[in-house]
């Protein structure tokens, strides 16, 4: 099994809700009150704020999962050269690359950037953010329930 998939089953249940329940249902609830904000133009009610609180929470929270991930799996999974072949890479690396859109909805929602875009221009921005997150996310999981072998691994340390 791929490094990503063996973290979510270690440490039963804690790695499962910390890896993964807790950023997907902030991702999910994101992503569902963007819809309802796209389709309704109300950029000031409750669904607005759930909004900005979960956008807040999962870049900074992601940025922590990022952090700790990197310097405790892929900094020593790579000095070992204990990768399982390219579909590990690839799930490890989507999951991490996570942090981008997620940090940047953070960022947005704070107004540490695009501060001189107006309400439509952070509103197509952070939708953007959000978009780019699902996908990594995806693939993030996609490969990382593959069996390596699928793409060649073959025991042998990358």
């Amino acid at each position: 099994m791929t490094h990503y998939m063996g973290l979510l089953v270690a440490n039963q249940p804690w790695n499962l809700i910390i890896f993964m329940a807790i950023p997907v249902i902030l991702a999910e609830t994101l992503a569902i009150t963007e819809l309802a904000i796209l389709f309704t133009k109300n950029l000031t009610g409750s669904i607005r704020k759930v909004n900005k609180i979960a956008g807040i929470l999962a870049g900074f929270y992601f940025l922590g999962v990022f952090i700790y991930l990197w310097g405790n799996a892929v900094v020593p999974i790579t000095a070992s050269r204990e990768w399982r072949g390219i579909a590990d890479v690839i799930a490890v690396g989507f999951y991490l690359s996570g942090v981008i859109p997620l940090l940047g909805i953070s960022l947005l929602e704070i107004k540490a950037i695009a501060r001189k875009r107006d309400a439509m221009g952070k509103l197509k921005l952070h939708a953007t953010f959000v978009g780019f997150f699902l996908i990594v996310a995806h693939i993030a999981m996609i490969f990382g329930m593959m069996n390596p072998s699928v793409l060649g691994y073959t025991g042998t340390a990358m």
